[in-house]
């Protein structure tokens, strides 16, 4: 029989899928502003295609992950990244019974915030900041991106987006955040979900473009044990040496399989463990139920450090950061003091209103579009 496939059939099948401490699509604590149902949707399918079709994710496709949006071809951006967390994010949450399209839309929005020239770009807008008494931090401006910078609804600012997916961007946070947060719990495990996904999906495409380019190698990566795991698993599998390309491309798929499996069966454990049985269960439960082994988290951490060691802070890397720090800066302070230069129309007179408009607007700038912007501007100087 064909059947179309109305909103309440798909909640029971969404229901069916899920266990019990999954959340589910109709029992949403719902929207900000109420909306008419004029749809077939499910509420957070409709949260992912609402973040999928905003102008802030479609500008990820220039802005940097580690190298320049402009480096090269087959480098990740901060979009593709964005895309290997969601994917991830539906992976584990299909196999935990989780909501599959909540973790996809938190993976989908949760790099929304993020200025040019990646971390970089973070630091900078922070440092100019401090001097009025603000910060930035890009998590924060994920959600303020959602909640009211972009305009595409005549009734509200923002996306208008669920209070589960807006509660898994406010606790979004990976080892790149900021520790001193110290979040120890989440509103549910989806949230939980999608910040290992992150660091799964950054610490395995980190490794391929650190190949790529030339800054790591793989005599340096075959002393990590993680990497031998993975290698030695390849090797047993296609029974001989591979060629360099194809090898690299097949370890670091088995890291993250490795990660995956590892990840999910100690979350089963903590569940089981702890008794948890419901979505209340997780709730009233203020630590960390999904986590990474111990031995896992020993592995990765080494990976991690020698990333951090022999990759970020390259000379090569730190140099294009250092470059776009002080395009921003300068860009920012030249706004500051040349307002009629701004080009956005700001109606308040109030200077931290201002201040707020400037750092929103450096945000949102791709990274070739800071670069113009700058040279235009300094130029005149």
């Amino acid at each position: 029989m064909i059947l179309l496939r109305t909103q309440k059939i798909l909640a029971d099948m969404e229901s069916s899928n899920l266990l019990p401490y999954g959340v589910k699509s109709l029992k949403s604590k719902g929207r900000r502003f109420a909306e008419k149902l004029d749809d077939n949707r499910l509420c957070f399918q409709k949260d992912k295609e609402r973040v999928i079709h905003c102008k802030a994710f479609r500008r990820l496709d220039k802005k940097t992950q580690v190298f320049t949006a402009f480096t090269g071809d087959h480098y990740r951006t901060r979009l593709t990244h964005t895309l290997e967390v969601a994917q991830i994010s539906r992976d584990i949450a299909r196999r935990l019974g989780l909501n599959e399209d909540l973790c996809e839309a938190i993976a989908l929005a949760h790099d929304l915030g993020h200025p040019p020239f990646g971390h970089g770009g973070e630091e900078a807008l922070n440092e100019v900041m401090k001097k009025y008494g603000m910060h930035f931090e890009h998590n924060e401006q994920s959600q303020l991106i959602v909640e009211k910078l972009e305009k595409s609804h005549p009734a509200f600012d923002g996306l208008n987006l669920t209070i589960e997916v807006l509660d898994g961007l406010i606790k979004h946070q990976t080892a790149f955040d900021r520790p001193e947060r110290g979040f120890k719990f989440s509103p549910h495990l989806e949230a939980q979900v999608v910040n290992v996904s992150d660091e799964i999906a950054y610490i395995n495409h980190d490794i391929d473009d650190g190949l790529r380019s030339g800054l790591i190698t793989l005599k340096q990566l075959r002393k990590i044990k993680l990497w031998k795991r993975a290698e030695k698993k390849v090797l047993k599998k296609y029974g001989k040496r591979l060629l360099d390309g194809v090898n690299i491309a097949r370890s670091i798929s088995v890291i993250m399989s490795m990660m995956i499996m590892d990840f999910c069966e100690h979350t089963v454990s903590i569940l089981k463990k702890l008794n948890i049985k419901s979505l209340k269960d997780v709730q009233r439960h203020h630590e960390i139920l999904a986590s990474f082994s111990p031995q896992m988290k020993s592995s990765i951490k080494e990976l991690r450090m020698f990333l951090f060691d022999s990759f970020y802070m390259n000379k090569r890397v730190i140099k294009t950061v250092n470059r776009g720090k002080k395009m921003i800066k300068e860009l920012f302070l030249y706004y500051i003091n040349n307002p009629k230069t701004f080009p956005q129309n700001i109606k308040s007179r109030n200077k931290n209103d201002f201040v707020i408009a400037v750092k929103d607007y450096i945000a949102g700038m791709t990274d070739l579009f800071l670069i113009r912007e700058y040279e235009k501007l300094m130029s005149k100087n």
